[in-house]
């Protein structure tokens, strides 16, 4: 598996400066967002998709530092009643510009509709009361036409759809990932983010055997999980991101969400490993505690001592 930098972890950082950086690492890809809920510091959409010289000149950058580009990111909820038509404008101007520039990627959320009537989407996580199942089966009814669209649309691009499982998305967790992708067919994958998965209390290294081949991409990020606070508010957490001291849990740097040694991430390798995958593991930094650049460098540090590991550290 290659080791590559998603670039928003720098988002302070040029696309000089964070091609530099990933070069000075050793690293062997990058990841670009191009919008929603990225400010795409690195790459303007619209100028690529309509200046020839601009992709150049950026494939150019990247080649030249003897890197490639994993994926392309639109990560946003394009299924949204009020925003998504611009969302969604994004999600297919970022597989266009993936096609043009040869990259076969483009990670990407599944969308949540609103309830009929609604201005704001509603993540259903209960069975009960029983209304919560029939919004749910709604939404899918809603979501499902979209995506054998934008299936469409990618495979006419020749580019793959890596959908993140996320909190507040339809697709948030392994199974509901499978039945997307058996409604609508194998464009669609997983980006396997293990972050989210551990906090709303999923086993990563499950999922990833439950997945196989359906996964694409995969976002290297830790969570922490702050037992103490836990055990009085549960791992349903509202607090804002940046209340790190008072939140159940945290987005941190590789290997401080599981201390002691590289054991989690060389069985979380390994894991991918045996289900075939032989991609990028795109570091996400996210880790309020520490700076962007310390954060990614401990974390290439631990990914490499735990590919080095293997299946002998995960099996301890």
């Amino acid at each position: 598996m290659d080791i590559g930098l998603m670039a928003d972890s720098v988002a302070a950082l040029t696309t000089r400066e964070t091609l530099d950086l990933a070069a000075d690492l050793g690293l062997d890809t990058v990841e670009f967002a191009t919008g929603n809920w990225s400010t795409a510091p690195h790459v303007d959409l619209d100028r690529l998709l309509a200046d020839e010289a601009a992709r150049a000149e950026l494939s150019a950058a990247v080649s030249a530092r003897g890197l490639r580009i994993s994926a392309l990111n639109a990560n946003g909820n394009q299924l949204h009643p009020v925003t998504g038509a611009e969302q969604d404008r994004v999600v297919h101007g970022t597989i266009r510009l993936a096609g043009l520039l040869g990259v076969d990627t483009v990670v990407c959320m599944s969308g949540l509709p609103a309830a009929p009537g609604d201005t704001t989407p509603n993540w259903i996580t209960t069975c009960w009361p029983p209304e919560n199942t029939e919004v749910l089966e709604r939404q899918w009814e809603a979501a499902v036409p979209y995506w054998r669209q934008l299936v469409g649309f990618a495979r006419d691009h020749g580019v793959r759809l890596a959908l993140e499982m996320h909190a507040h998305q339809l697709v948030y967790n392994a199974p509901t990932l499978l039945r997307l992708r058996e409604a609508v067919g194998p464009v669609v994958g997983a980006n396997m983010d293990p972050s989210h998965l551990m906090w709303m209390g999923a086993d990563p290294i499950r999922s990833v055997q439950a997945l196989g081949d359906a996964i694409y991409h995969v976002h290297a990020k830790d969570t922490r999980l702050e037992t103490e606070r836990q055990g009085l508010t549960s791992r349903l957490e509202t607090l804002p991101f940046d209340r790190v001291d008072d939140r159940s849990w945290n987005y941190v740097t590789l290997g401080d969400g599981h201390p002691g040694g590289t054991g989690f991430w060389s069985a979380f390798t390994a894991a991918l490993r045996a289900a075939g995958y032989a991609g990028t593991l795109s570091i996400e930094h996210e880790d309020l505690a520490r700076t962007p650049t310390d954060g990614v460098r401990r974390s290439v540090d631990l990914l490499r001592a735990a590919l080095t590991a293997g299946p002998v550290a995960a099996a301890r």
